[in-house]
């Protein structure tokens, strides 16, 4: 057996020993879930593991172990698990209403809020989701230019509508030239008359990206694209790149959308305010509503006015659970406590815990990258630069799923991806936990780094 092999086996009895309650659980799941599944992104072999509790930056599973949660549902929980005001809000609003066929005060605060965060924000519209709101915002997108097709980034993930589950995880046989990328379904239910309509450009190339704009423009109604890859591996964009898309989106009349959902804890203002570029459309979620479901689509007046009732031809767009007076509350309190030095901490957490985290491998003689700004970061097994998602496929996924198990028997819980982000009951004595436990790992597993990847060992070291 290889070391490798040997390694992977030994960490999942490791597992499957901890986790017993949740194996049993996983067993009764399968009878009544397809696969025992319910969140695609939640599951990994040899079984998910099931969650108690979850108080600050600690979560407990049903056998009793205790974990630091890096991984925060995703990002959304910026504040951790159970914030006392964010439940104290919830409670306090579900003494009064819990949820009800007409609007309430709560969505007028939580929207001035969001307007007067971000830059490019001038009304909103609430939806439950962040697939919701991509969706919205690309349909709200082709109603006002009256043109059919978009555009997204290769590897871009916006959710799991048809438009948005385009080359997502193209396999390199399929995914065509990097000259002009193939729009390729994430899966068979995706009809065939979507990918006429979604054109797929590479992140972060400036000559294709404007070659796709200028030939599709006529027909082009947006180009969507998240300020930093998120799924694909939190891939920063290069210097200028963001400002080349609101600038080559204006000089073709195409709507420029950012897809906020993760990024929009990184300023105030979100990624659009951290990268001084304007979008017309803004589509977000996760940490806005609390730990509780939300979406949202905002942008210019213009635009958002295609939605009010009071026009003769207007978007219909509803949804029974649209801006719930529960999640309106808990938003209002996540961005009252998400002050600007509170995003200064989760900020310099990440990035000091990014830098270390490259020292530590470098100490191992082993060669991989961190990508990330502020609060979120990723590790990739491999030696190039990390640009797009062409050069994330470069990263070993066996090695990616080995740290990741090692690290979760060990109380360190990050995504199966190797994305981490920091909430903001953290501190340096959770990152330096995360370090200490990750030495400890790599201790481990660097005779398999060796044996599976000897490219990524550093002999001159």
């Amino acid at each position: 057996m290889t070391h490798y092999n040997q390694l992977l086996q030994q960490e999942i009895r490791k597992y499957r020993e901890k986790t017993r309650k949740s194996r049993n659980l996983n067993n009764l799941a399968r009878s009544l879930l397809p696969g025992g599944d319910t969140r695609t992104v939640t599951y990994f072999k040899p079984y998910p593991l099931y969650v108690r509790e979850g108080s600050g930056y600690l979560v407990c599973d049903v056998d009793g172990n205790k974990y630091i949660d890096f991984l925060n549902n995703y990002t959304s929980l910026v504040h951790g698990h159970r914030h006392p005001k964010i439940v104290e809000a919830i409670n306090n609003q579900l003494t009064h209403l819990q949820a009800v066929h007409a609007p309430t005060e709560k969505q007028i605060e939580l929207a001035k809020l969001i307007c007067e965060r971000f830059p490019s924000v001038e009304m909103v519209r609430f939806m439950n989701s962040g697939t919701e709101a991509t969706m919205n915002a690309i349909r709200l997108a082709r109603a006002y230019t009256g043109k059919k097709k978009i555009m997204k980034a290769e590897g871009g993930y916006h959710g799991t509508h048809d438009f948005a589950m385009i080359s997502v995880h193209p396999p390199s046989e399929k995914y065509g030239s990097l000259n002009n990328p193939e729009s390729v379904p994430e899966d068979k239910g995706i009809p065939k008359a979507v990918l006429k309509n979604v054109i797929v450009f590479p992140f972060n190339n400036f000559e294709v990206t404007e070659k796709l704009i200028k030939r599709n423009k006529e027909e082009l109604a947006a180009l969507i694209v998240e300020p930093i890859m998120g799924t694909a591996g939190i891939i920063p964009p290069v210097k200028d790149y963001l400002k080349f898309l609101r600038e080559i989106t204006i000089d073709n009349d195409v709507l420029l959308v950012f897809d906020e959902v993760i990024t929009a804890r990184l300023s105030k203002g979100g990624a659009q305010e951290y990268f001084k570029v304007e979008p017309d459309l803004t589509a977000s979620g996760k940490m806005f509503g609390g730990g509780t479901p939300i979406g949202l689509v905002g942008g210019k007046e213009e635009i958002m006015q295609l939605y009010s009732p009071e026009r003769k031809e207007f978007l219909s767009q509803s949804g029974t659970f649209n801006a719930n007076p529960v999640t309106m509350a808990a938003g209002v309190a996540t961005l009252k406590l998400l002050t600007t030095q509170a995003i200064k901490k989760i900020n310099s957490l990440g990035g000091f815990l990014k830098k270390r985290i490259s020292n530590l491998f470098s100490e191992f003689s082993v060669q991989i990258k961190v990508t990330g700004v502020g609060s979120l970061l990723n590790i990739h097994f491999t030696n190039k630069e990390v640009l797009d998602y062409r050069s994330s496929l470069t990263a070993d996924k066996d090695l990616h799923f080995l740290l990741y198990l090692s690290l979760l028997n060990r109380g360190i819980w990050i995504a199966p991806r190797l994305m981490a982000n920091i909430s903001t009951p953290m501190s340096n004595r959770e990152t330096e936990k995360f370090l200490k436990t990750l030495g400890e790992v790599l201790v481990s597993i660097k005779p398999a780094i060796e044996e599976k990847a000897p490219h990524l060992i550093n002999k001159e070291m």
